[in-house]
């Protein structure tokens, strides 16, 4: 599509994929969704980022990135049928971290449909130069359809005043001022005499009435929402582990959040290894958690044998549920219980093959931790080259003051007639006992 250009598009479940070519010196991007009434945001809530992964709604998430022949990909779910009526618009954004889209090579924004995965739309910008956000399209109401039109509109801003530019409240960083350089003093006249003391008459203490009979007093006043936070962290090979107390997340909930998407097909017959993967729409994967406390006491949490565990209670660590799809609005999500990490010692994060597949090969996930208060980790899986059916996916230690969060993204191959959570045991020195079990 040409720039300014614009095409229908059905009112359904369509994922949008912002592309670009990898290699040195190539900075990372991110895709953002904002959802506008009269050309603004309702709220801070209708800001759809790597901060904020899912819309109340369940019309817009953010499903992550993925990255295989020299092509990376970030990508948001929009389904239209879901969009609330008053929504006139949704702009699909783009921003730049660590440099300019002029260093961006073969940008561009598609549109599939999410169901059959044809291409309902694409448009290819070209011409950027010292742009570190960009509006590159959005989907628009007209005459009770829906269209989708090719923007390019840059902005040398970020991502911070792309969101400022539509209503978004943004946390911005507090910096101490230089104190001034110091002068020589300056003579001060005496102080005046002071007034002599008087003591004020007592005064009667302030009568409080109550409001009349069958009239309810008005409701305080709601806190204002807190500002949206913009810094995140991606974890790659180069730089794989974070501190959770450097980036503020001490305290609270923390979601460990699983996306993948499913591929209706064969990975190639005759591969080089020469094996054949088939991926189903029926494909089940399961996120789990290997703990071990510092009282000793360890154990899994995971669907398999409904050990679900629990938030406020040992081990702090609940699974909120069973995704057989990776496209529902919130995947599959842990949360960890940060007011308790005293009690944790170290916790594995992993996810297994239930059924639907023989290996992750041509599965594309994304992981995301985001903490109550802090900035959101994440981070993609590598191309899958062996035939794994586990895969550890971030280690959470305890140093005795911090939690460390280490990406592994470690696909681990079982033995014959041996569990993948006993691989995965094995491969960590977890030292449990393990029995089968079912769903």
């Amino acid at each position: 599509m040409p720039k300014g250009s614009n095409t229908p598009v059905p009112t359904a479940a369509l994922r949008v994929e912002l592309g670009w070519s990898s290699g040195p010196g190539v900075p990372d991007a991110d895709a953002s969704a904002l959802l506008l009434v009269g050309g603004k945001v309702r709220s801070d809530g209708d800001f759809v980022f790597y901060n904020q992964p899912a819309h109340t709604s369940g019309a817009v998430r953010h499903e992550g990135k993925r990255d295989g022949g020299g092509r990376i990909v970030d990508t948001l779910l929009v389904d239209l049928a879901r969009v609330e009526p008053a929504i006139e618009t949704v702009v699909l954004a783009a921003s730049a971290d660590g440099g300019t889209f002029g260093q961006v090579p073969d940008l561009y924004i598609e549109v599939r449909d999410a169901a059959q995965g044809g291409v309902v739309a694409r448009f290819d910008s070209t011409g950027a130069s010292v742009e570190t956000a960009f509006v590159l399209g959005e989907f628009y109401r007209r005459q009770g359809a829906w269209k989708f039109r090719a923007v390019g509109q840059g902005y040398s801003t970020g991502l911070e005043g792309l969101a400022a530019d539509f209503g978004i409240t943004v946390d911005e960083p507090q910096h101490t001022a230089p104190a001034p350089s110091a002068a020589p003093p300056m003579p001060q006249p005496p102080p005046p005499a002071a007034p002599p003391m008087t003591t004020p008459p007592p005064t009667a203490p302030p009568v409080h009435m109550p409001p009349p009979a069958g009239v309810q007093p008005p409701p305080p006043p709601a806190p204002p929402a807190p500002p949206v936070r913009l810094s995140k962290v991606t974890l790659t090979k180069a730089a794989p582990a974070v501190s959770l107390a450097k980036q503020g997340g001490t305290s609270g909930a923390m979601r460990v959040n699983l996306n993948w998407q499913v591929r209706k097909q064969f990975s190639g017959w005759g591969s080089k290894r020469g094996r054949a993967v088939a991926m189903h729409a029926d494909l089940d994967l399961d996120l789990c958690a290997l703990y071990e406390l510092t009282d000793g006491s360890k154990g899994v949490v995971q669907a398999l044998g409904n050990a679900f565990g629990a938030v406020q209670r040992p081990p702090y660590i609940h699974l909120d549920g069973d995704d057989r799809t990776g496209a529902v609005a919130s995947g599959e999500n842990l949360t960890i219980n940060l007011d308790h990490k005293q009690d944790f010692r170290r916790i594995l994060v992993f996810v297994t093959i239930y059924e639907g597949a023989r290996s992750f090969a041509d599965l594309h996930a994304a992981v995301t931790l985001q903490p109550q208060y802090g900035a959101a980790i994440d981070f993609s899986l590598d191309e899958c080259t062996v035939p794994s059916t586990v895969c550890a996916l971030a280690l959470i230690t305890n140093t005795g003051s911090d939690l460390v969060v280490q990406r592994e993204a470690r696909y681990l191959v079982p033995e014959r007639g041996v569990s993948p959570q006993r691989t995965v045991d094995y491969a960590y020195g977890w030292g449990m006992n393990w029995t089968p079990g079912r769903k």
